[in-house]
């Protein structure tokens, strides 16, 4: 399980919202194992004014926060971030200096999904990768 919020520019997120949610789901396919149906993004476009960012950034400063069940290992976690970097670079545009990625984990337990506890379900792929 991994969930995304990914933060940014209204003007500049609008117009590549889809290609990058396809990037995002490469990414986790190729680094978590993530099945092709298992996508959950949530975009965020904020008004220029009301996204304060670093100094250095342009408009296109983007923010994706990831959200996911423990258990991957830190080179798991490591390969997805480089992934993320490179592949939303190459293919959206967004430089390394203006996208910023954090993963936040929490236990199993303290999921719940399709009416169930997370430490309780059969997902049909691997955490402890």
């Amino acid at each position: 399980m991994a969930q995304y919020k990914i933060y940014g520019v209204r003007e500049k997120l609008l117009p590549v919202r889809e290609r990058l949610s396809e990037v995002i789901h490469s990414c986790s396919m190729d680094a978590l194992g993530l099945p092709e149906d298992k996508r959950a993004h949530r975009f965020i476009h904020l008004a220029n004014e009301d996204f304060m960012m670093p100094a250095g950034r342009t408009d296109g400063y983007t923010i994706l926060e990831i959200s996911m069940i423990e258990g991957r290992t830190k080179e798991t976690k490591k390969k997805l971030i480089r992934l993320l970097f490179d592949r939303i670079q190459k293919q959206i545009g967004i430089t390394h200096m203006d996208l910023e990625i954090c993963i936040y984990e929490s236990p199993a337990c303290n999921w719940g999904f399709r009416g169930m506890h997370g430490d309780e379900i059969q997902l049909s792929y691997k955490i402890d990768v």
